[in-house]
């Protein structure tokens, strides 16, 4: 198992640590729940260390991270980020991704963990245009601090006017002594904070400095749990569960970051995909009784004839019911409709609902 440079941190805040995309990380440190309800109304702070940066850089940066993307990348400009995701030539989806604009003919893709070795291989293969890349994630750390006194925390910390970095923007300067530290604000909770990108050797003093600050309440190191079960309140797809090599984009409701304005893998068959529309749908939906939908449980409709699978579920601590993502067919995916999931042989009713669960007041 590999390790983050924040391990031996993890294990002196009383984390409880699990495998993971081939990594030793922290699911939680003082319980799920309250890690959660912490990031909602105060602050938390997350080891995401093995998630994958490569940098892509020359005059030909821009014409092959179109190629790859599912977004339009000219759009960008120094200090703006965009969510996308890497087409397959099947339709379906590589990898879910963040695309940073560094510098002019200068970019930084942030990918899954889990997919790193697999998102490099085909982004190699596709470089035909002789772009220059760079895989870096075993060089970086990367921290989260989450939640609505981030800048409360941070700002303490840098020069840099923290409230002044809108969301999918970033900055890049000054971190608790340390300089060129990329300070960005494209976070995967929905209760706003910031992700500093920081070398290896300078993660443990940037985890010490931000648990260092005076805020009250305390500033709390917050699992992988809470993270899914933050980032499944807002309805973020999770790589892996929601969508996957075999999914298609437009069922998966990502057609928001898929710009047939420009040439990409597979746009053709996702135009196909967007203008016939699909099979399946990923819908999210609220349990109407007791029970906790979990990935795989069947979905079936009145009749009980299977209809979908749940991708994504479980009890939301901010919204205090149970809730979840899946697949169904597209004839019954409409609003308020009622399904029913499979829960240890019983038929539990659930209620199609809109995104996110969870809406900040």
């Amino acid at each position: 198992m590999k390790k983050t440079a924040l391990y031996n941190k993890h294990l002196e805040m009383g984390a409880k640590m699990v495998p993971f995309a081939g990594y030793d990380m922290p699911v939680q440190y003082s319980g799920v729940n309250q890690e959660h309800i912490n990031v909602r109304n105060n602050v938390g702070v997350f080891d995401v260390s093995h998630m994958g940066e490569f940098l892509v850089k020359g005059e030909n940066a821009l014409a092959l991270i179109q190629k790859i993307s599912s977004n339009d990348a000219a759009q960008l400009f120094p200090g703006r980020a965009q969510y996308a995701y890497l087409p397959n030539s099947k339709g379906g989806v590589v990898d879910d991704m963040l695309v940073y604009m560094i510098d002019q003919n200068h970019y930084m893709l942030v990918v899954n963990a889990s997919n790193i070795e697999k998102d490099w291989n085909w982004i190699v293969s596709q470089n035909n245009v002789g772009a220059e890349i760079e895989n870096i994630s075993d060089n970086f750390s990367l921290i989260a601090v989450q939640g609505p006194k981030a800048v409360d925390v941070l700002q303490e910390l840098t020069s840099i006017d923290l409230n002044g970095i809108k969301f999918y923007h970033f900055q890049v300067g000054d971190f608790a002594g340390l300089n060129n530290i990329i300070i960005s604000a494209t976070g995967y909770t929905g209760s706003g904070g910031f992700e500093l990108y920081v070398p290896n050797q300078s993660a443990e003093t940037v985890w010490e400095a931000i648990f260092s600050t005076k805020i009250q309440p305390p500033v709390l190191p917050t699992g992988l749990a809470a993270r899914d079960t933050l980032r499944l309140e807002m309805g973020y797809c999770l790589y892996g569960n929601d969508i996957s090599d075999e999914t298609s984009p437009i069922a998966a409701g990502l057609g928001w970051v898929t710009k047939f304005n420009k040439d990409f893998i597979g746009k053709e068959i996702i135009q196909n995909q967007k203008n016939e529309g699909t099979e399946d749908k990923l819908i999210a939906f609220e349990l109407i009784d007791r029970g906790i939908p979990r990935k795989d449980y069947e979905i079936e409709n009145y009749s009980g004839e299977l209809i979908g699978k749940v991708t994504s579920g479980t009890m939301g601590p901010s919204v205090q019911k149970a809730i979840g993502l899946g697949y169904i067919k597209s004839e019954y995916a409409k609003m308020g409709e009622t399904i029913y999931l499979k829960i240890r042989n019983k038929k539990i009713p659930a209620v199609i609902v809109k995104l996110p669960f969870f809406k900040n007041s």
